[in-house]
């Protein structure tokens, strides 16, 4: 039986029924009992800078498709995401999971799990290609960037390792 979150607390010598908190909104919420969110997950605003998802959200430049790798830039003095390209030196800062049309701002993660793509191969290491998708195949023309995205752990997910990249002279 649930008990949405509620629990017998003792204040001032007496019973009285408190309720858990699914985020936080700082040092008012300091002594409080923590609950679960709808995921069965704690929410990020409860635990301390630098733990969880290393993601920021940023305005994109054009439109981006779940599972893209995508390189950020300076438009107009602002910071922008667009998709990453090795044909043409775009390289690939982090990915998003959602797909967005342009502008719209989108979160984009720096590390973790990419699990928006298909039809990898387990094991397989991975590098960026022409679309800001990815290619089991490392880069080798010249004028190329080769960046090393990762490895797949399954056929949809990649373990995201980005390496330097390297433009092919």
């Amino acid at each position: 039986m649930a008990n949405n979150g509620k629990f017998l607390n003792l204040e001032n010598g007496k019973k009285k029924l408190d309720s858990a908190i699914e985020s936080s909104a700082g040092a008012a919420d300091s002594g409080k009992i923590i609950k679960l969110d709808s995921s069965g997950k704690i929410d990020l605003t409860l635990l301390p800078n630098g733990i969880g998802e290393d993601a920021v959200e940023i305005v994109t430049f054009e439109d981006v498709s779940a599972g893209d790798f995508v390189n950020i830039f300076l438009d107009g003095g602002v910071a922008k995401v667009r998709k990453s390209d090795s044909s043409n030196l775009r390289d690939a800062n982090g990915f998003v999971l959602d797909s967005v049309t342009a502008p719209a701002a989108v979160k984009v993660f720096f590390e973790g799990t990419n699990s928006q793509l298909s039809g990898l191969t387990i094991g397989a290491r991975y590098y960026l290609d022409e679309t800001g998708n990815v290619t089991d195949t490392p880069k080798t023309a010249t004028g190329e960037l080769h960046q090393y995205l990762g490895k797949a752990f399954s056929a949809t997910e990649l373990t995201t390792e980005k390496d330097d990249c390297i433009v092919i002279g």
